[in-house]
């Protein structure tokens, strides 16, 4: 393998990924969100924004290892933007289409960990509600796509599960920092 670790969050809106993210970074300051490429408007918190046009330029030079479209914007996993993750510790991906994690993991060569981070549709409606989305009912949509994506791909393998209605952030951080540091051990032995 390559020696670089990366950390793949999968799971529907409001599931943690963020939360979780910010737990892994206060456990260990290698941890950083990966800020996907984001072209469009709305929040730009944790995004790099993006015009049309760098879009057009990265998948002209085939820099483009994934990129999809929901909430009206397009949100892309770019070379460049990975590499320089990679530069600066262990870039923690949040997804939430299947297909995304198979493109990253077939794009960009790394020892990927999947961890799916889960949590009820009602869980997914209180959370959402009270961090004040304005769009709700798009989370929900969208909770219902992550739970339709996930049957329509059984033989995916994950290398550790949370339930974030049971465990803490903390708890799933230490649980995601345990299993990269066994899969490093390995890679050594």
């Amino acid at each position: 393998m390559t020696g670089h670790q990366g950390v793949i969050l999968y799971g529907p809106p409001a599931a943690g990924k963020d939360t979780v993210t910010a737990a892994l970074s206060t456990l260990d300051s290698r941890y950083a969100q990966f800020a996907r490429l984001k072209v469009g408007s709305g929040k730009s918190a944790g995004y790099r924004m993006g015009t049309a046009g760098q879009l057009r330029e990265l998948e002209a030079a085939g820099d483009v290892v994934y990129a999809n479209a929901r909430y009206g914007n397009t949100y892309v996993i770019d070379r460049p933007g990975v590499a320089a993750a990679f530069a600066a510790g262990v870039p923690v991906v949040h997804l939430g289409q299947i297909d995304g994690i198979r493109a990253l993991v077939d794009g960009y060569p790394a020892d990927w960990s999947a961890v799916l981070l889960w949590c009820p549709r009602e869980a997914t409606a209180e959370r959402s509600v009270s961090r004040g989305d304005s769009d709700t009912a798009a989370r929900l949509a969208a909770w219902d796509a992550t739970r339709e994506d996930l049957d329509a791909h059984p033989g995916m393998v994950w290398d550790l599960t949370v339930d974030t209605t049971t465990a803490s952030p903390q708890d799933a951080a230490r649980l995601i920092d345990q299993l990269l540091a066994q899969q490093a051990g390995a890679a050594t032995a």
